[in-house]
């Protein structure tokens, strides 16, 4: 890949970036650029960018693509694709690859983890022990994870992993997905409020597509109840974010792990007050091993791409 034009959409992993040098690639650092002034660098350098690296927060949409007359393949440092103007590529004949496979167990880990974190109170637990009250009063009761009752809107790769993990603490499963899946097991529901009304706990974990934006709106929070629980790990935009933060507020839904949001890095401050609810900073698959192989499928189809050899993850 040696001078190959190289635009990076945000900051890489340190390993990423040092492969990518010592691969002989030119690299262009978007993320260093001011964002009024993206486009205007995009422009400059369009006769050299032969490949973008984007990941979920900016991938390539249709202005960027038009920008660069020289772009073969755009590779997403991520599973999700909702930030690649996929219909553009194809009429460019652009190549697109993801890292599907290598985040799957760190992404189902978070969801279990962010469960149990909300259900038994542990940041609020945490902070109950260092600020000493302890010493004045034991700690409130919490909800117990083990035997709820677990609803996976999506069952691919992630919400598979995250049903297999939620049936070791004997967690009844049921899903909702575009069509029934071939486990007997779980329980099928043909509407996601059909879904949220039979769980306690419900689990985003589907792609983000025109047809699952705001997926979880009112009536499904509503349908989940006082008692029920909301764990986000797929993508901000699956929720309609102004009737989550009214529903958690108002105690309309008892509890909410969220790893990601609508408009990321920013949170609605109205939740930062909640107890009830925990906030990760999308790190699904933030893991130095998984963000390691991740950067590794980057590399492999960058490389195959160049070499004329088969895409290792290919969507376009």
């Amino acid at each position: 890949m040696d001078n190959v034009g190289v635009l990076v959409t945000h900051k890489p992993l340190p390993y990423l970036e040092q492969e990518l040098v010592q691969r002989g690639c030119r690299i262009f650092r978007l993320w260093e650029v001011p964002e009024s002034n993206r486009f205007e660098f995009i422009q400059k350098n369009s006769a050299n960018i032969r490949a973008i690296i984007g990941n979920s927060r900016l991938g390539a949409n249709a202005a960027m693509i038009d920008a660069l007359p020289k772009l073969e393949i755009v590779t997403s440092f991520s599973v999700g694709l909702d930030k690649i103007d996929l219909v553009k590529c194809k009429e460019r004949g652009i190549r697109v690859t993801n890292t599907p496979d290598v985040l799957t167990d760190d992404t189902a880990d978070l969801a279990i983890g962010l469960a149990i974190c909300v259900m038994r109170r542990i940041l609020s637990a945490h902070k109950y022990v260092r600020s000493g009250a302890w010493k004045k009063a034991p700690y409130t009761l919490s909800t117990k994870f083990s035997g709820k009752r677990v609803g996976i809107l999506g069952l691919g790769r992630i919400g598979l992993a995250i049903a297999k993990r939620a049936e070791a603490f004997n967690c009844p499963i049921s899903y909702y997905s575009r069509s029934e899946k071939p486990y007997p097991n779980y329980t099928y529901y043909p509407t996601p409020a059909d879904l949220a009304t039979n769980c306690d706990v419900l689990v985003i974990a589907c792609a983000l597509t025109e047809k699952t934006r705001h997926i979880v709106d009112r009536t499904v929070i509503d349908a989940l109840g006082p008692k029920g629980v909301l764990i986000n790990v797929g993508r901000g935009s699956h929720v309609d974010e102004p009737e989550l933060v009214a529903a958690l507020v108002e105690g309309r839904l008892a509890g909410a792990g969220l790893d990601v949001y609508e408009n990321e890095p920013h949170v609605p401050k109205e939740l930062f007050g909640l107890k009830n609810v925990v906030h990760v900073p999308h790190v699904g698959s933030g893991t130095i091993e998984t963000r390691t192989a991740m950067a590794d499928l980057v590399l492999g189809n960058l490389e195959a791409h160049f070499l004329n050899k088969p895409l290792w993850t290919p969507i376009v």
